[in-house]
């Protein structure tokens, strides 16, 4: 199973935002820490905003921050808002299935099972667990620590 780009983008802008906390994130800032084109973006934190991951701030110094706690943001969360579907195969889907063995096959039940561990981990992980080593991130993400207040850098 792989995920979509659209997943790991808006896993990436969640982890950018909670780590640039308290600090309002720019779109544009996102963008260029990623190497992804602001449009793509901007598409991309539409439902993350509408289900609450992110809020928007209007204004000349506007941007974007987590829209509730990073430890109430789980993976799953997120790749449920990202991903069309968990289909594993065919038989997943339902409908016309060409497969002959379909009603006494233990794949679908065996990979039932697999995609349920798959969410318990999803679950299990929260943007917190993610961002959790937020000097290094903050680095690699181009923001720069002298720019946060004393206060701040004293907690990290």
């Amino acid at each position: 199973m792989k995920l979509t780009r659209q997943s790991s983008y808006a896993i990436r802008t969640l982890i950018y935002c909670a780590v640039n906390e308290p600090e309002l994130s720019r779109i544009a800032d996102i963008a260029k820490a990623h190497a992804i084109s602001e449009l793509f973006l901007f598409k991309l934190i539409k439902p993350l905003v509408e289900n609450g991951l992110l809020q928007t701030v209007r204004g000349r110094h506007g941007g974007i921050r987590l829209g509730r706690p990073a430890t109430d943001i789980t993976l799953l969360d997120t790749i449920r808002l990202t991903e069309e579907n968990f289909a594993m195969a065919e038989c997943f889907e339902g409908g016309d299935i060409s497969c002959p063995l379909v009603d006494s096959c233990d794949v679908n039940s065996a990979l039932r099972e697999a995609l349920g561990a798959f969410f318990e981990v999803l679950e299990s992980k929260t943007i917190a667990d993610l961002a959790n080593k937020r000097r290094s991130l903050r680095e690699r993400l181009g923001l720069k620590y002298e720019d946060m207040e004393p206060a701040l850098i004293a907690m990290n």
